[in-house]
């Protein structure tokens, strides 16, 4: 089985055929996906998702594009809707100097109280980094001094640095369908060179669909084409890959439960 952590299952894109969406997934083999908060006011609409199909979870949090509208959101609401047994992630939140639709103050205020909330409730946090690794890695670095948190940066382009940065602090890094386009070495480089004990893989659909579906509407399905670039680059089976990244989704993300019938991740 294959697990697709990062997907925005509430987004316009897919209300026309939700159903079909899970079907082809769980057809494809990907039997556990995590739908994707961006912003808390909404969250509502992120839930109702999860709490509609049983092998859906869901996070809760604000985006970094999103930062300036949610700052007066205490840490504690986020604890607060974490608790229902759905939520097993916070976020996502971070970095996004690419745009700039937040300003880099409000994005690292909202970003630490995120943070904060993963902190407390033991949850992994889904950080979105973008065109700002070096702010990134600093406010890690800084966040972990002040107590361990479980993480995972989520559809990975940025610079090695910041990402094996990120591994030591036991951070985990995830290859979106990013990682089976052409001119993309330096990604594939640094996918040998991270630990296989902190791969994770995912579609951040309906964005970034791999090849051979690039251009079109991303779905969780999809993400057995990323999981077989990865397993390419990096010279094991598919198999490998797959029990691997399961193994490892499972492992960071304590409240999710397997599937039904699924005793193991090489099942």
């Amino acid at each position: 089985m294959l697990v697709d952590h990062h997907c925005h299952l509430d987004f316009p894109d897919f209300a026309p055929d939700l159903d079909g969406v899970v079907v082809r997934a769980k057809a494809a083999g990907v039997r556990t996906m995590v739908t994707i908060s961006t912003r808390i006011r909404k969250f509502d609409r992120v839930l109702a998702v999860a709490e509609r199909f049983d092998d859906v979870w869901c996070s809760v949090g604000t985006h970094p594009h999103n930062a300036h509208e949610e700052l007066d959101i205490p840490t504690a609401e986020i604890v607060r809707l974490a608790q229902h047994p759905k939520v097993v992630a916070i976020g996502e939140a971070g970095l996004d100097y690419h745009y700039q639709h937040s300003t880099p103050g409000a994005q690292a205020e909202g970003f630490r109280n995120h943070i904060a909330a993963a902190r407390e409730t033991g949850l992994p946090l889904e950080i979105h980094s973008r065109e700002a690794d070096a702010d990134m890695l600093a406010i890690l670095k800084d966040e972990h001094s002040k107590g361990a948190f479980s993480a995972v940066l989520h559809c990975y382009t940025g610079g090695h640095d910041l990402a094996l940065g990120a591994a030591d602090l036991g951070i985990y890094v995830s290859f979106s369908g990013v990682i089976s386009f052409k001119k993309t070495e330096a990604l594939a480089e640094l996918a040998r060179a991270l630990p296989l004990d902190r791969l994770l893989v995912e579609t951040d659909a309906p964005y970034l669909a791999p090849v051979p579906y690039r251009g079109k509407t991303n779905e969780p399905a999809y993400v057995v084409h990323t999981a077989a670039a990865l397993a390419r680059i990096r010279g094991i089976s598919e198999a490998e890959i797959a029990k691997a990244t399961t193994d490892n989704f499972f492992r960071l993300y304590t409240k999710a439960r397997r599937p039904a019938g699924v005793e193991s991740a090489s099942t």
